[in-house]
């Protein structure tokens, strides 16, 4: 019989595992099926883009995966039980119940709104397609002079503010930060980019926190109120519920902890990767919920997935950074240099060179998710069922 790994959601990460674990498996000794509720691949990194109305390359998985070996089944997870090892799916047909031998969770997150009141019902969010869809139609019927306020000073938040900003000069784009406007940059990101909004004319509203929001308006802690005829809300990421309520081994947030491997420590048949996962990073300090994080920690649990099956050594991916990739509308960007745990050092590039880096970065991002192994693979023998948690590595399960 073969081996039947189960990939959950085909956002960057869960889309680089299933064809990984596909080119580094026999097609007769393993079935690889990937479970997503959309038939193409969405770029969560341009959702700001796609919020004001330009087009995005459409890149269906049927395309992508064609001769791979990896099948695509189009649902919606509504359910996992990891005691039994299945997953409930509403598809087209109706509910499908798939069981599994091993596991890969990657149905990352979506908003957050932090229980703001007002913000489910009058903010909008651009974490996905969806969202960034009902964001554009609102802005195309959005006249001159109207005041648009972006929540949120952090890397979705800056990219979205600038975007309108550009697309849209004729608006009064707002962002507010309950920081510094980019305090955690170096000094020269900081600099840059207080040039670039003063060009764009985006007001920012710094050591502010929005604590309701109104058809019209936001309020704030101090008291005061900001005018908002559209609210868009980038505060940060919600892990994806289901893992919450299995009984896998979760953090507060929801998210799976998993060791080096990216294999769960409480079920060692699931693996999390992504925004779904708990991973520890260089100094100790977890992953922030990125691209730049749920790409090595997919190549790590495909490895690691194919090292048990095939009897090889255990690979170690490292789990490190390089930069932050900023756009700033179509014409100016900012490259943030940091260090292997993501604190920013002096140098920064900035500019349209910088603007044509970041989307170089972006199309690398897609280009990897149809090319998940970048030197061709060997595709290898299923020797032995993985080994359990505490077995040791090399062991017969």
């Amino acid at each position: 019989m073969q081996h039947r790994i189960i990939v959950l959601g085909a956002g960057y990460a869960g889309a680089i595992a299933a064809g990984r674990l596909a080119g580094r498996l026999r097609r007769e000794e393993v079935a690889v099926t990937l479970v997503n509720a959309e038939p193409d691949f969405v770029e969560r990194v341009r959702m700001h883009q796609l919020a004001v109305g330009q087009e995005l390359e459409p890149r269906p998985f049927s395309e992508m995966f064609a001769g791979t070996g990896v099948e695509l089944k189009l649902g919606k997870v509504t359910g996992v039980d990891v005691d039994r090892k299945t997953v409930t799916v509403l598809a087209a047909n109706g509910v499908e119940e798939l069981a599994y031998d091993t596991l890969v969770h990657a149905l990352g997150s979506g908003w957050n709104g932090h229980g703001v009141p007002g913000a489910a019902e009058h903010a909008h969010e651009i974490a996905g397609r969806p969202g960034a869809l009902r964001l554009r139609e609102r802005l195309a019927r959005l006249d001159a002079g109207r005041p648009v306020v972006v929540v949120g000073g952090g890397l979705t938040g800056l990219e979205a503010a600038s975007e309108i900003a550009e697309a849209r000069p004729d608006l009064d784009v707002a962002l507010v930060a309950r920081g510094g406007l980019g305090d955690w940059l170096s000094g020269k990101g900081r600099g840059h980019l207080r040039k670039v909004f003063g060009k764009l004319g985006v007001t920012v509203h710094e050591h502010t926190t929005v604590t309701g929001v109104e058809a019209d308006r936001v309020t704030t802690a101090e008291g005061g109120t900001i005018p908002a005829a559209v609210t868009v809300w980038t505060t940060g990421f919600a892990v994806h519920p289901i893992a919450k309520a299995t009984t896998l081994e979760v953090t507060g947030t929801g998210q799976i902890v998993v060791d080096r491997t990216m294999r769960s420590v409480s079920h060692p048949d699931v693996y999390a990767i992504g925004d779904a996962a708990m991973v520890t990073g260089p100094g100790g300090k977890p992953l922030r919920m990125s691209c730049a994080s749920g790409v090595p920690t997919a190549w790590q649990a495909a490895d690691a997935i194919a090292a048990r099956l095939t009897g090889r050594r255990l690979p170690k991916v490292p789990l490190r950074y390089f930069n932050q990739c900023i756009s700033l509308g179509r014409k100016e960007g900012l490259i943030q240099y940091v260090t292997a745990d993501d604190r920013a050092v002096r140098t920064a590039l900035t500019g349209r060179i910088a603007a044509r880096y970041k989307e170089l970065v972006c199309k690398g991002a897609a280009w990897g998710v149809a090319h998940p192994l970048l030197v061709p693979a060997r595709r290898r023998h299923v020797v032995r069922e993985p080994a359990r948690a505490g077995s040791a590595v090399g062991t017969p399960a």
